[in-house]
Parts: structure tokens; C-alpha cells; sequence
């Protein structure tokens, strides 16, 4: 069974205002669109697109459920975050992950915030606000990536998470069967899943006004 170690190593609280292969597809996803982000800005630096594993991505949102909704929690002086035991008691099972195929994870990205915004505007305008986010997302040592966005309660708050490991692709966060567990609400990459329900909430919650804040927490090993 692999060992997870998540050491802290950043935590920035943010006011904003506002692919590897053909595996790597993009669908009307919006947690497929930020992993195209993050694998467009790897590439750009001359860094090697990554795998989207979807079984790693499933975690991703599994680690977002554990929050409950609570922004507060994310980062700053309340910050919380899931046991690792959690990982190998309950998101694995819960994903139809072989517990015995989790890989370490090399590095990660989470954000909450009030209003839901474009992958693409998350992606640079939240979760790339610091040097050592941009470290994180260009990393050599990762080999693939995961990624889910979800709300709650048919709203907001509205979370982003990105895990990062240097697995092997076959061999990594394995799905029992091949088989990929949908779960609502929320989107994770590399499900080959529309999800144009969950994002249909998302964008009618959009048009309200409402003020944003964002926390980022970046870990890394």
C-alpha cells in the first residue's frame, strides 16, 4: 500500500474580483477544462503535459466533500484538512479505487470561493496567484493529475482542487472493473462525463451578484 505524506507548505488567502494525449480530451466538463488549462501552462514552459487520471481525480472531489461547504476551513487561521487516513478508509472506497494502487501525492491546489467563475479564470486568476502555485503546477515530478470543482446546495461556495501525483498511468489510482463512479454534485476529470447538469447550476448561480473571495492552499512533498 503506498504511504501518503502531505506536508504544508503554503497557505495565502486571496480577494479576487471576479493535454498529454487524446485521453486527455476535453468535454463540456469544467474540471476537464482546468486540467486542459493546467497541461496548456506546463506545456507553454516547457514542462511534459500530464496524464488525467481519473481515479485520482475522483479523490479530488472526495477531499472537496470533506470540507462539508465550509470556505472557512480552507485556508487562514481555521484551516482543516482531511485526515490521510481518509484517503484509504473513505475516498478510495467510495471512488472504486484499489486501495493498493494509490500513489503519493506530490503536490496539490485547493481554492473556495462565493461566485463560480470559468475553469479557465480559476485557473489563473485563483489558483496560479503566487510563485509557489506556479512551482507546484510546473513541477517535473508530476506524471499525472486530477482535478474536480463542485458547489453546494445547488450554489456556492464553490470549491477547486487539483491533486498531483508522479504515479504510473496503468498503474495508479486504479478503478475497480474500469469502472468510473459519477458523483453529484460536483465534476472530476478524465470521466469521459459531460456533467452539463452540475454545470448548468453552476452558471445560473453565476448571474447573481455576489462578492468573491477566494483561499488557496498549495502542499506539496
Amino acid at each position: 500500500m503506498a504511504n501518503f505524506m502531505w506536508t504544508p507548505v503554503l497557505c495565502i488567502l486571496f480577494i479576487s474580483a471576479s493535454s498529454s494525449a487524446l485521453q486527455n480530451k476535453v468535454t463540456n466538463n469544467p474540471a476537464d477544462e482546468l486540467v486542459s488549462s493546467i497541461n496548456n501552462n506546463r506545456t507553454a514552459s516547457k514542462s511534459s503535459s500530464l496524464y488525467s487520471n481519473p481515479g485520482l481525480a475522483c479523490l479530488a472531489l472526495q477531499y472537496i466533500k470533506a470540507y462539508k461547504g465550509d470556505c472557512s476551513s480552507v485556508g487562514g487561521t481555521n484551516a482543516k484538512r482531511p485526515a490521510d487516513s481518509e484517503f484509504t478508509e473513505s475516498f478510495a472506497p467510495n471512488c472504486g479505487v484499489e486501495v493498493s494502487t494509490l500513489s503519493p501525492i506530490t503536490g496539490r491546489l485547493l481554492a473556495c470561493q462565493s461566485k463560480y467563475v470559468e475553469p479557465s479564470v480559476a485557473f489563473s486568476d485563483i489558483l496560479m496567484k503566487n510563485a509557489r502555485s506556479v512551482e507546484i503546477v510546473q513541477s517535473k515530478n508530476h506524471s499525472e493529475v486530477g482535478a474536480a470543482v463542485s458547489g453546494s446546495d445547488g450554489g456556492g461556495p464553490y470549491f477547486w482542487c487539483v491533486l498531483f501525483s508522479n504515479g504510473k498511468s496503468n498503474n495508479s489510482f486504479v478503478l475497480e472493473g474500469n469502472v468510473t463512479k459519477i458523483s453529484r454534485p460536483g465534476c472530476f476529470s478524465g470521466a469521459n462525463d459531460e456533467c452539463s447538469g452540475a454545470v448548468a447550476l453552476f452558471r445560473s448561480f453565476r448571474l447573481w451578484s455576489i462578492g468573491v473571495t477566494g483561499l488557496v492552499i498549495a502542499l506539496a512533498l
